[in-house]
C-alpha cells in the first residue's frame, strides 16, 4: 500500500506551517535487538528430520528407535527456542522472576536422550549411545545455556512488592503481545510500525514501575484499564480495517494511539520526576542529619 513520504526536504518536514519545529521521527529499530531465536535454534528442527528418513528403513525396533529419536528432538527443538525467548524477556526486564520451567536445560536432556535413541538405532552399542547423549546433551548446554535460575532485581526489595510488579508487568506484556497479534489482520504495514512504536513508549512506563515497585499503584490503570482498552480497540480496529479498507477508521484509530502513546510517556516523565524529587529530600535530610551530628572545631 501505498505511503506518504515524509522526510528532511518534504513540505511538513523541517516545520510545519505555524512556524515551529517538526518533532523528529523516532527510529522504530532503536530500542530493538536482534532475536537470539534465530538461525541457531531454527536448525535444530531440520536435524531432526535425518533419524525419520533412516527409521523406515530399519526393522520394527529400529523404526521405533528412529520415530522417538525424531520426537524427542523435535520437542528439544521446540523448548529451546521457546527458552531462549523466555531469557530474553528476562534480560529486557529489570525486575523479574526465574522461568517455572527450566526450558532450556530440559531441551538439553531431550537432546542427550534423542540422540541416545537415534545411536541405539543405527549403532545398536549402548556405551556408544549413552557417551553421543551425554556429548550432545553438554554441547547443547553449552551452546544455549542455561535458563536463569534465580529471581531478577529483587535485592533489598520487598519480595511482595516485586512479586505484583512482576505479576503486573506481565499482564500488561500479554495485553501488547495481543495487540501486535491482533493488527496484522489489518494487512497494513504502516500501522504495524505504529503499534510498535505504541508498544515502545508502553514499555518505557513498565521500566519505570519496574525501577521503583511503590510507583504500581499510581500506574495501575495504564497497565490494566488503558491497555485493555487499547488491545480492545486494535481487535475491533483490525476486523473492520481488514474488511472495508475504511479510511476514516484508520485516522482514528491512529489518533487514538498518538493520544495513549502521550499519556503513557507524561506519566513515565512524572514517575520519574517523583522519584527525582524524592531522591532530593532524602539527600536533603540527610546532609541536615550529617551537619547536626558533625562536631563543630
Amino acid at each position: 500500500m501505498a505511503q506518504r513520504f515524509g522526510g528532511k526536504y518534504s513540505p511538513d518536514g523541517a516545520a510545519r506551517r505555524d512556524g515551529a519545529k517538526a518533532p523528529a521521527p523516532q527510529n522504530p529499530y532503536d530500542t530493538q535487538k536482534p532475536a537470539r531465536a534465530g538461525a541457531r535454534s531454527n536448525l535444530l528442527f531440520i536435524l531432526p528430520l535425518a533419524f525419520a528418513m533412516q527409521a523406515f528403513r530399519q526393522d520394527p525396533g529400529g523404526l521405533a528407535l528412529g520415530l522417538a529419536a525424531t520426537g524427542l528432538l523435535l520437542a528439544a527443538a521446540w523448548l529451546t527456542r521457546e527458552g531462549i525467548r523466555a531469557h530474553e524477556a528476562y534480560d529486557q526486564r529489570r525486575i523479574a522472576r526465574r522461568p517455572a520451567f527450566p526450558r532450556k536445560i530440559a531441551a538439553s536432556l531431550l537432546t542427550g536422550a534423542g540422540l541416545v535413541a537415534g545411536a541405539l538405532m543405527t549403532t545398536g552399542a549402548p556405551l556408544s549411545a549413552g557417551l553421543i547423549g551425554g556429548i550432545g546433551a553438554v554441547l547443547h548446554l553449552f551452546s544455549f545455556g542455561p535458563d536463569p535460575l534465580r529471581d531478577k532485581g529483587a535485592e533489598g526489595i520487598d519480595a511482595f512488592q516485586t512479586d505484583r510488579v512482576a505479576r503486573a508487568v506481565d499482564e500488561a506484556e500479554s495485553l501488547l503481545a495481543a495487540m501486535k497479534d491482533a493488527i496484522l489482520r489489518a494487512r497494513d504495514p504502516a500501522m504495524e510500525r505504529r503499534v510498535d512504536r505504541f508498544a515502545t513508549a508502553a514499555r518505557g512506563l513498565f521500566r519505570s514501575v519496574e525501577a521503583d515497585p511503590r510507583d504500581l499503584t499510581a500506574a495501575r490503570k495504564y497497565l490494566g484499564v488503558y491497555l485493555t482498552g487499547a488491545r480492545d480497540a486494535t481487535v475491533k480496529f483490525a476486523d473492520l480495517y481488514a474488511q472495508s479498507r475504511d479510511s476514516k477508521a484508520r485516522a482514528d484509530y491512529e489518533a487514538l494511539l498518538d493520544d495513549l502513546e502521550t499519556t503513557f510517556a507524561t506519566r513515565s516523565k512524572a514517575l520519574l520526576a517523583n522519584d527525582s524529587t524524592d531522591l532530593d529530600i532524602e539527600i536533603s535530610v540527610l546532609r541536615d542529619r550529617l551537619r547536626l551530628e558533625t562536631p563543630r572545631p
